[in-house]
């Protein structure tokens, strides 16, 4: 696991993405209104009929700041306009880069909890992110049971108290990043084996070709990255 308080840098203008490179950005989805309207004045009609379906408004302003956040990160790689970029989609979701964007070999992944969200980019290499926000779960312990394997319900169970919800995050963060880089659904978190304990890094036990990284991107946050291979470093930017 990184640094409690990683170093989350400007990105540079000459940004640059090499191939033993994994860039994150952390984007605050909490924007001024005029923001707001930048954003969404860079996103297609679907997503725009998409933020409209949102009920509340703060989910469709963070829905906004987010795609519109990932519009522009991408396009600093392409070095199109963000509104060209182009998405298609998995069929559960999971969102990719369409037509010519795609011939970049660029991947990416998304992911957001209460106000923030990270962004996860890299070359030729299945890629996926999970952010959670520690929050108090009051069937904790049988969502453990159902969703993780034996001897992670039992190190969950364990635990005293003031230590249970964080290392349940670390483990849903954890499968559900390998889950998004594979682009399975969310049925399969109790097949995804992954060891941990309170003081040591995660390592996925399921398969031996992928790499996790685990960070703190802010008080009261873990988050994780699933990257097929190994030899690669990450970089983190503030978008």
């Amino acid at each position: 696991m990184t640094s409690p308080n990683p170093l989350w840098l400007p990105a540079p203008i000459d940004l640059t993405l090499l191939p033993d490179e994994v860039h994150i950005w952390r984007i605050n989805l909490d924007q001024p209104e005029a923001k707001l309207q930048d954003l969404a004045a860079i996103l297609s009609n679907d997503e725009l009929a998409r933020a409209q379906r949102f009920y509340f408004p703060e989910h469709r302003q963070r829905f906004i700041a987010g795609r519109g956040s990932l519009r522009t990160i991408l396009s600093l790689y392409l070095s199109i306009a963000p509104k060209l970029v182009k998405f298609d989609y998995e069929p559960r979701g999971k969102p990719f880069l369409a037509d010519q964007c795609a011939e970049s070999g660029l991947s990416f992944n998304l992911s957001h909890s209460q106000n923030l969200a990270l962004c996860a980019v890299s070359f030729d290499r299945q890629i996926g992110i999970d952010l959670e926000y520690i929050r108090e779960i009051s069937d904790l312990e049988s969502l453990a049971q159902r969703f993780f394997l034996p001897t992670e319900y039992e190190m969950v169970r364990s635990l005293p108290a003031n230590q249970k919800q964080k290392v349940f995050f670390r483990y849903w963060t954890c499968k559900e990043a390998y889950l998004k880089a594979t682009g399975e659904g969310i049925a399969q978190l109790e097949q995804i084996e992954v060891s941990l304990t309170p003081t040591t890094p995660a390592k996925l036990q399921t398969s031996q070709d992928w790499s996790l990284l685990e960070l703190l991107p802010a008080d009261n946050y873990v988050a994780a990255v699933a990257v097929a291979g190994f030899g690669w470093h990450h970089r983190l930017w503030q978008y």
